[in-house]
């Protein structure tokens, strides 16, 4: 791999040497490669994103939409480290290079370590301000991704469905929260490009700022209110639970920023239904990673305790069902 990297650097760069490549931790279906490069005086910090043993989603993006996605954004103004070059084959899987920049990425430091304090109070806003301008992309430059055949609620519930039926096992909350979303359609929306796994742990900051939205693996055609209620996910408070935006602050100051930059007027309540889904739908991704561990498809801690975030979800599907009425 360091051969092929070497060649790549040199066209974009010219001559240097590769001072440091290490895989980092985390990352349930991508592997996260640091590397540094010299040219001259300089060294340049990069990341390499690369195909790992599996998906969690059926419609995740193979790693070439998602670095022309990256392409996008970044002509658009969306904060996200520039891309560089696109690999077809790295060792036997695809990948991508970008610019490494500096921040925090891990939720739960961010949502409760002292030095994130002042950044905790700007990210509302500033998430807003990004999911904005990710709406904004007009769906003439990502035609590449398949634009809903049915509306965009049913397309999430379909898959859903899909992702339970092949489980193979009962869920009942799981179920009901299901029957729920199907008794419960909400009403339409125009649809805009999702991010789709837009969050905390998703977001690298600084203690002073948002520096980048991360991770465009799930990104679709979809319906805005997908992308504003996924932050509102239990799972994604990283223990802060009282704050319901991530773990950081309250969904008020965010949605009525969104409103103001995008005039579509998106009430709170309209949010309820997507959140419903959005923990039905870790749930079930939590579940299918641990039964790649178990299958020994990939034998894997973290992915083996994925699956026990699920009765997690279960509770929280049943809580939020129960105080709904």
């Amino acid at each position: 791999m360091r051969e092929i990297l070497q060649a790549a650097l040199e066209e974009l760069f010219g001559p240097g040497e590769i001072l440091a490549l290490r895989r980092l931790p985390g990352g349930a279906s991508k592997e996260a490669w640091a590397l540094d490069y010299q040219t001259g005086k300089e060294a340049l910090p990069l990341f390499l994103r690369r195909a790992g043993g599996g998906v969690i989603y059926a419609g995740t993006l193979p790693l070439a939409q998602e670095f022309r996605l990256l392409q996008i954004a970044h002509a658009h103004g969306v904060k996200v480290p520039r891309p560089l070059h696109y690999f077809p084959d790295l060792e036997g899987r695809e990948a991508f290079l970008m610019e490494r920049l500096e921040g925090e990425s891990i939720g739960a430091r961010i949502v409760r370590r002292p030095e994130y304090a002042r950044v905790r109070e700007r990210l509302p806003e500033a998430m807003a301000q990004e999911l904005a301008a990710i709406h904004a992309i007009p769906l003439s430059e990502v035609g590449f991704l398949p634009f809903p055949s049915q509306p965009p609620w049913q397309e999430a519930l379909d898959l859903a469905y899909g992702d339970l039926d092949a489980l193979d096992e009962p869920h009942p909350a799981l179920e009901w929260g299901l029957r729920w979303l199907s008794q419960n359609p909400p009403p339409p929306r125009p649809p805009v490009l999702v991010h789709g796994d837009f969050r905390i742990g998703n977001l690298l900051v600084t203690p002073e700022e948002l520096v980048a939205v991360l991770d465009w693996e799930f990104a679709h055609i979809g319906d805005p209110r997908e992308d504003l209620a996924w932050p509102l996910v239990r799972a994604w408070r990283f223990g802060e639970d009282r704050k319901r935006l991530g773990g950081i602050g309250e969904v008020g100051p965010f949605l009525e920023r969104y409103n103001a930059l995008t005039g579509r007027g998106i009430a709170e309540g309209e949010l309820f239904w997507w959140e419903v889904l959005g923990n039905v739908r870790w749930g079930l991704g939590a579940l299918k990673q641990a039964r790649r561990h178990l299958k020994g498809e990939e034998r894997s801690v973290e992915l083996a305790v994925l699956g026990r975030l699920a009765a997690e979800m279960e509770y929280e599907i049943l809580d939020l069902l129960e105080r709904h009425g």
